[in-house]
């Protein structure tokens, strides 16, 4: 992932926009692009200064997170349910999820949901 550009770098780019210099002049004169400079005077003009966001980080999971005690109720109700049987059940309470957002759920909180065919043990090597 790229780096956040420096906020001494965002001041003067800025300073040269409230100084006169077009945007377009301004980014060229710094060397960033011209959607870069134009997207910085909007920050300062909406919020004060441009100030870098937080890179990286998890956007969406709260929404799956907000039934945790539910999906994790429901592991221990009904003992082995699949991915898409959850799917279903969250459907039904409103909360439409991916297949995937519900295995990502599990693997954050540490539960497998491999299935495993039923053979008696091996007395020569591991059956799985």
């Amino acid at each position: 992932m790229a780096r956040a550009l420096s906020q001494d770098l965002r001041d003067r780019v800025v300073g040269a926009i409230e100084g006169g210099l077009s945007c377009r002049a301004a980014a060229a004169r710094f060397g960033v692009g011209a959607a870069t400079a134009i997207r910085w005077r909007q920050l300062v003009l909406q919020h004060g200064r441009a100030v870098a966001r937080k890179q990286g980080g998890d956007k969406r999971s709260s929404r799956i997170e907000a039934h945790a005690d539910f999906l994790l109720g429901l592991v221990e109700d009904e003992g082995d349910p699949t991915l898409a049987e959850m799917q279903a059940r969250l459907a039904e309470r409103g909360t439409p999820v991916g297949i995937g957002t519900l295995h990502r759920f599990f693997a954050r909180h540490g539960i497998t949901r491999k299935k495993r065919r039923a053979t008696r043990a091996s007395r020569t090597a591991r059956t799985s």
